[in-house]
């Protein structure tokens, strides 16, 4: 097939690390009451309604005001993961805890980088539109922001097609929880970060396997032809694009319109 054929010419080797996966695969993270006080600045006036909203203030007591703001946004995402939900409100879903689980990790290494602060701000407009009814609102191709760069065109093609052709229906944790790994992925290159780098770009990949098996699990051949053609015209668009001097300054992702 052509996109094994695009992965295999454009895999890198890396290593899986088990806190990565835990991280993404957690429906239920908890943020570490051991972090210091250097937790991202979720800086909405609705933060400290979250945990109020649900009664979680003695779940959470021995958090910081931050830790615990993070904590309880969790577990209120949970509630638009469920199979009653849309698929544009699952996949937003993931994406927000995705975003959590990324500020949460940043907190536990004492990161002074900015990143966190942006992930817990993208999460909170995601859980934000969700109470509003909104989240048709958001594209659901969005360019890559300035933290991070587009790194693996690869990777990048199968998601924007996986995501042009409606996949969301069929996978929509698994693309949601690629895209935020491969922004963390990329940020993590351009902080000469490689192992960490390596790692996410890998859960991004198995993500994006899982993804794509589930689409052609779901449709028929002709279909299935068509997605394998839309993502070798992504990669085209993509590969001119590649940050390969490892600079991260966000990425503009043009349709294939515009070609």
């Amino acid at each position: 097939m052509l996109h094994s054929a695009i992965k295999v010419a454009m895999n890198k080797q890396v290593k899986l690390a088990t806190l990565s996966a835990v991280l993404l695969l957690s429906t239920t993270s908890c943020v570490s009451t051991t972090a210091t006080q250097n937790s991202a600045n979720i800086a909405t006036a609705n933060t400290a309604d979250y945990c109020h909203s649900q009664g979680l203030e003695a779940t959470y007591k021995n958090q910081n005001t931050q830790q615990r703001a993070m904590s309880c946004m969790l577990a209120e995402i949970q509630h638009y993961q469920q199979k009653d939900k849309t698929p544009q409100q699952q996949y937003l879903a993931y994406k927000a805890q995705a975003w959590l689980n990324y500020t949460i990790h940043k907190d536990s290494m004492n990161s002074r980088s900015l990143t966190g602060t942006e992930a817990a701000l993208s999460a909170e407009a995601i859980l934000q539109a969700l109470k509003k009814g909104s989240e048709n609102d958001i594209m659901l191709i969005q360019d890559i922001p300035a933290s991070s760069a587009l790194m693996r065109p690869d990777l990048w093609a199968n998601l924007s097609a996986l995501k042009d052709s409606g996949a969301i229906i069929n996978a929509p944790r698994e693309l949601a929880f690629s895209e935020v790994a491969l922004i963390w992925a990329a940020n993590e290159q351009c902080a000469k970060n490689s192992r960490q780098a390596g790692t996410h770009f890998r859960m991004a990949d198995r993500w994006l396997e899982q993804a794509h098996e589930a689409f052609v699990n779901a449709h028929d051949d002709k279909t299935n032809v068509a997605i394998e053609a839309l993502i070798v015209r992504y990669f085209e668009q993509y590969a001119s694009l590649d940050s390969t001097n490892d600079h991260c300054t966000g990425q503009v992702l043009p349709p294939l319109d515009r070609i």
